[in-house]
């Protein structure tokens, strides 16, 4: 027992970091039945999951799809069990994203297979046996079932995976032909060079060597409602799984940030603040930057092949772990037309990408935001979110070397983005009303993610089968490490369904190991309409923002 536990007494449970993948732990373990304490660094719950605000605006930046937002799939049910939907409505659209080449022409990924191929088909119909072949497999995964959250492997029943095999059986051979067909290769058989170019950016960024697989499986599920933005954005999100943590009796301190786990006989017994005060607790789950945990929080001490290869080999890989990102958030007054696409990536000319300071793909993207939800900018006004990936190392150094410099450079970004606005919509720069320009270094400042890294490793590489060990095998255990597990993105891989439910894994693996019954249930809060005061006091990130007249002058 730890010096907190007292005979009869329920276990305890210390999780590090409120973000979802913490909440979501912290929710279960309550659930369950065990006492709970989460720690987190910031002053808002979320992690990545977040939002600030300025001028009256909403800059919401975590979410652009999320699965399970639609009823009869276990995403769905795990998001209800906390909270995360309650009394929210669900904006969904009818094309996933729009590109537009630097000639003009547009393509525009519908969700329904039969407008996509039509469009498709207009734009080079040269390329029609690949297009239908797409939009084939696209009605396949319409019917296709969805993937499992709600209980690890080591954890299922043989009546449970007999179930799942089941499930999947039908279409086994769909995903199996779709995993295996890289974006690249496809894109490669193209005759349309604007098409070659489009397609990888169907998830707004391209994604370099990602499978068809995801991109079929996410549109389907967007064509199903399934992969919608709920109300509230990111932080109302967050927010909820928050109410849901508390109504269930849990404990959250804010701006407590954990310098140290405990570890006595090679078991953890808590952690030790900044401010050098000591929390003890049965169990610790970190579910914050793993590099953090492992290196900073345990000192490196409790390792083996697998954490190695993954921490001391892929995370210093470009290809294994995704870029940094850097938004502009941009608040208008007045309302765009009524037909603006929700999201558009550009692609840039050479002479775009040399006034854009640090842009990595030759391409921006720009999310009317307030058409995702209206709350985001004051009434009879708008939010355009542009975002690119970008070098973390540059800018870090940058903020280190000279902070003038940095801002100046944020300054240029801000002046570049405004510019590239007007030109798509003419008379909006007289319009703008308020910039905002966050770095990955703004990301790891307030979460500590490795280089500002919100999706953490890049799925289908070399990560999957070794977080795939963590998971099966290792338990979201480390080598020689009792009392302790890990929940996240960088257990469980990047999104935020992804981070919920390493979040239940993680607290179900807990009960076994305690021998307490797992239990979850849906909230219960789901008819309260949601409102935006539920998402409480906003920070200002950054007290200089870059800020410009409406002719682009500071």
């Amino acid at each position: 027992m730890s010096p907190e536990t007292s005979a009869g007494d329920a276990p305890s449970v210390i999780v590090i970091g409120g973000g979802i993948a913490g909440l979501a732990t912290a929710c279960y373990a309550r659930m369950s039945g065990l006492r709970t304490q989460v720690f987190e660094k910031h002053v808002l719950p979320g992690g990545c999951c977040t939002a600030w605000g300025r001028d009256g605006y909403i800059f919401d930046y975590c979410i652009e799809w999320l699965p399970g937002t639609a009823a009869g799939n276990e995403a769905h049910r795990v998001w209800r069990e906390l909270g995360a939907l309650d009394g929210k409505s669900i904006t969904n659209f009818e094309m996933f994203n729009r590109v537009v080449g630097t000639d003009g022409r547009e393509v525009t990924f519908y969700n329904d297979p039969d407008r996509l191929e039509r469009h498709l088909l207009e734009v080079s119909p040269a390329d029609s046996r690949p297009i239908r072949s797409f939009c084939r497999d696209l009605r396949r995964f319409l019917a296709a079932a969805d993937f499992p959250f709600l209980v690890p492997g080591p954890l299922q029943t043989r009546r449970q995976k007999l179930a799942a095999l089941a499930r999947m059986l039908p279409a086994a051979s769909l995903y199996r032909r779709t995993a295996t067909a890289d974006m690249p290769s496809f894109t490669g058989g193209l005759r349309d060079p604007l098409l070659r170019q489009a397609f990888p950016f169907i998830f707004f960024q391209d994604h370099g060597r990602f499978p068809l697989l995801p991109y079929l499986l996410n549109m389907a599920a967007a064509h199903h409602g399934n992969a919608g933005f709920p109300e509230g954005g990111s932080l109302g999100l967050a927010r909820s799984v928050e109410r849901r943590y508390l109504d269930l009796g849990g404990d959250i301190r804010y701006r407590a940030r954990v310098e140290r786990i405990l570890v006595e006989d090679g078991r953890a017994v808590g952690v030790q603040l900044r401010d050098g005060t000591r929390h003890h607790a049965d169990h610790v789950v970190s579910a914050c930057d793993g590099a953090t945990t492992i290196y900073r929080m345990l000192a490196g001490r409790y390792t083996g092949p697998v954490v190695d290869r993954l921490y001391e080999d892929l995370l210093h890989r470009p290809e294994e772990v995704y870029p940094g990102v850097l938004s502009a958030f941009v608040g208008v007054d007045g309302e765009l037309p009524p037909d603006t696409p929700h999201s558009t990536t550009y692609l840039l000319s050479e002479q775009d990408c040399a006034a854009l300071p640090g842009v990595a793909q030759r391409s921006i993207v720009v999310q009317l935001r307030s058409k995702y939800w209206a709350g985001c900018a004051p009434p009879g006004k708008s939010l355009l979110h542009c975002t690119f990936f970008t070098d973390f190392g540059s800018w870090r150094e940058l903020r280190r070397s000279n902070r003038r410099e940095y801002r100046a450079r944020k300054e240029r970004v801000a002046t570049f983005v405004r510019s590239f606005l007007e030109r798509q919509y003419p008379g909006l720069d007289e319009r703008v009303e308020s910039v905002d320009v966050a770095t990955p270094v703004t990301q790891h400042r307030y979460t500590g993610n490795f280089a500002g890294s919100i999706l953490a490793w890049k799925s289908f590489g070399a990560a999957d089968d070794l977080l795939a060990q963590l998971v099966d095998r290792d338990r979201m255990r480390l080598p020689g490490l009792r009392g302790f597990s890990m929940a996240g993105q960088w257990v469980g891989g990047g999104g935020l369904i992804r981070a919920a439910s390493s979040g239940r894994h993680a607290a179900q693996f807990l009960c076994q190991e305690l021998g307490v019954p797992f239990r979850a249930w849906e909230s219960d809060q789901q008819q309260e309409p949601w409102d935006p005061g539920m998402l409480g006091e906003l920070p200002l990130l950054d007290r200089k923002p870059a800020r410009h007249d409406g002719r682009g002058q500071r």
